[in-house]
């Protein structure tokens, strides 16, 4: 294949993959919303609905590892359509169930965690093939259709589904989801997943056993402290994240008693910020210092978390309330895509190729595991101590960790040029 066709090729992936994605995360969205929905119209418990989220948490941080490791011993691209296979067959069963039976709580808790364990594979096979699909000057630009997709599901999904919901049966829902995905199969399966496959990548996974490959992910990882500092931040700051996540929607429903219908909005606000910014990093040159541009955007981040409780602190009006919120949504949404773009990029161009899946798997474990212990200990926290408080503490020790684990001498690693120039002296 000649260089003009790989960049065809290539321009054809990256316009593919944005619409498969829109159209699968918007299947997803409509899916989990109405799910979401039935769960608490059916027990009306927030525990209930708690669980199934943990339910989905589970599986993928124990089958991240397997996932990245299987990607780097077969084919990225069987895995990807393996795994979507198995989530259309999935929730195909609980449709032939639901017709036959009814819906029930015990199906939906099965069905989420098959759901889990096969989008895991999807997940993890495809993020460790992005830097095969395009070239490496649009990496950045896949990174950000990837925002993108997700950012109009996330607008649109919830509409779409608050729509539907008491309207049609939970069959449209789940059929919705069966044909999103298919088509989304269908547009993957057109996909060259070894387009800029190096040739000289070893296959030394092939001939090891899955634990040995697995020690030698980790052995990889050690190597690379950059890399490491990134996996130990992500981790720490999925923890203390989930503040907000397990919080938001409690201070404003609960304590200042926003309109659901407001609180919606409000939660566009987010999808908002990452769809602006996405078509901005989309139409840019790839960052120059992206893990300084990371660290710099993460302390923001952590610097809203506090900001997320300050009308607790204070008497705002109810559309105050309502303006604050959705300027605060915004701006994480656009922090978001600022922090995950750059390192999505860092990620697909220095990591080598027969240890990307491997570490991607790493990658997905250590962000998952941290969300089913944050949602249960923050949901006790909310129940006992005044969530401003919960918020004020959270942010300042996110702060702590950004300053800790992405210090100078990691930022200095990463970008040597950085160090150098900060050795030089001014001249006047």
């Amino acid at each position: 294949m000649t260089e003009q066709q790989q960049f065809k090729k290539a321009t054809y992936h990256l316009y593919t993959f944005l619409v498969s994605k829109m159209i699968g995360s918007l299947g997803s969205h409509v899916y989990s919303f109405g799910i979401s929905m039935y769960i608490l119209s059916l027990t009306g418990s927030s525990l209930s609905f708690a669980f199934n989220i943990i339910l989905s948490y589970l599986p993928r941080t124990i089958m991240a590892p397997i996932a990245g490791i299987l990607g780097d011993r077969m084919s990225r691209k069987k895995l990807v359509l393996g795994g979507q296979a198995g989530v259309i067959l999935t929730v195909a069963t609980l449709l032939l169930y639901t017709q036959q039976f009814g819906l029930s709580l015990a199906a939906i808790y099965t069905a989420t965690v098959f759901n889990s364990i096969f989008s895991t594979f999807t997940s993890v096979a495809f993020s460790a093939s992005i830097a095969n699909l395009v070239d490496e000057t649009r990496i950045q630009k896949a990174m950000s259709f990837n925002q993108l997709a997700f950012s109009v599901s996330g607008v649109g999904g919830p509409i779409f589904g608050g729509m539907l919901f008491g309207f049609v049966s939970m069959e449209i829902f789940l059929t919705i989801f069966i044909i999103a995905s298919i088509v989304t199969l269908s547009l993957e399966s057109t996909m060259n997943f070894q387009l800029y496959k190096k040739q000289q990548a070893t296959t030394d996974a092939q001939k090891e056993t899955m634990v040995e490959s697995f020690k030698a992910g980790f052995r990889y990882v050690n190597k690379k402290p950059v890399i490491k500092a990134i996996l130990w931040t992500a981790l720490w700051l999925n923890l203390f994240f989930t503040s907000v996540n397990v919080g938001h929607n409690f201070i404003l429903l609960t304590l200042l008693q926003i309109d659901p219908k407001l609180i919606g909005i409000i939660e566009a606000g987010g999808a908002i910020g990452v769809f602006i910014t996405s078509i901005y990093f989309a139409s840019r040159s790839t960052v120059k210092f992206p893990l300084m541009l990371v660290k710099r955007s993460t302390f923001l981040m952590a610097l809203l978390v506090i900001f997320v409780g300050l009308p607790l602190f204070f008497d705002f009006s109810s559309m105050m309330n309502f303006i604050y919120y959705f300027i605060l949504m915004f701006i994480f949404g656009g922090l978001g895509v600022i922090t995950n773009t750059p390192i999505g990029v860092m990620m697909q161009t220095t990591i080598d190729e027969e240890y990307r899946g491997r570490v991607f798997g790493i990658v997905e474990m250590m962000a998952m595991s941290a969300m089913p212990i944050g949602t249960l200990a923050y949901g006790f926290l909310y129940d006992f101590v005044p969530a401003q408080y919960i918020l004020l503490v959270s942010g300042l020790i996110l702060m702590l960790i950004v300053i800790l684990l992405l210090r100078t001498s990691i930022i200095e690693m990463a970008h040597p040029e950085l160090k150098k120039a900060n050795a030089e002296p001014v001249i006047e």
